[in-house]
């Protein structure tokens, strides 16, 4: 089982589910939304070989947080990963997207001068945005776009840059979701929750059901559950090789 995004830390029993984790066999990556929660989050995990933390400024709390980024870039050599950053260009954080983009460009800027890293990358209604950075500094590693929401051009101009896409469980909760899963190549498809933020029903998505979307993806791509589990399997194996 593998979780490319996931809020480890903010879960009500984070220790609770890295236990289970671990009974499990599951990879996670765990995301963080603020440098200061990173090194936290390492204690947390400790030596799990399965678990890797990621050193992220999330784009909603930019506004608030903007002069953690200067902690962000001090850390970034302890960090192979990244995330979550990003932008965010919906109603709620609009206002704030000026200062976004200045992060987030900062960000890149420090990642391609340290030779790239695994990035997990939110674009929430500023998909467009997100890909001119990420064209701007083309060495600032390898972009996995998380629950893509974009429009159906926004996503054939990511699958021409190279990006890869982490797709999970609350994706196919939409008639759009669906659409956007079923249209990338499968080889950058990567498996996710963003738990605890997404849900199912009443209850958090946990880790270990990131593969809970692999049947609505087969229905829709005309392949079989299983087929998918080694093809996500196989890609994270080259993830893990590509920087």
């Amino acid at each position: 089982m593998i979780d490319l995004h996931c809020h480890v830390d903010l879960y009500p029993e984070p220790a609770s589910i890295l236990r289970e984790v671990d009974a499990r066999g599951t990879h996670v990556l765990a995301v963080t939304t603020t440098p200061k929660a990173w090194r936290g989050t390492r204690k947390l995990v400790g030596a799990r070989k399965r678990v890797k933390v990621a050193l992220g400024l999330h784009p909603e709390l930019v506004a608030q947080r903007y002069g953690e980024v200067a902690l962000l870039c001090d850390l970034l050599p302890e960090a192979r990963f990244i995330g979550e950053i990003g932008l965010d260009g919906s109603p709620a954080h609009r206002s704030s997207l000026g200062l976004q983009q200045e992060v987030f460009e900062r960000i890149l800027e420090a990642s391609a001068k340290l030779g790239g890293r695994i990035m997990s990358i939110h674009s929430r209604g500023a998909a467009t945005l997100v890909l001119d950075g990420l064209e701007r500094h083309r060495g600032a590693g390898v972009p996995i776009l998380h629950w893509f929401t974009g429009t159906v051009s926004e996503l054939e101009r990511a699958i021409g840059m190279g990006c890869w896409f982490s797709i999970g469980p609350a994706m196919f909760q939409s008639k759009k979701g669906r659409d956007l899963a079923s249209r990338m190549p499968l080889k950058r498809v990567l498996t996710e929750t963003d738990g605890p933020f997404a849900r199912n029903g009443r209850n958090a998505i946990m880790p270990w059901q990131a593969y809970d979307c692999l049947e609505g993806l087969a229905s829709l791509t005309g392949g079989e559950p299983e087929e998918l589990k080694q093809q996500v399997q196989e890609n994270f194996r080259s993830l893990s090789t590509a920087l």
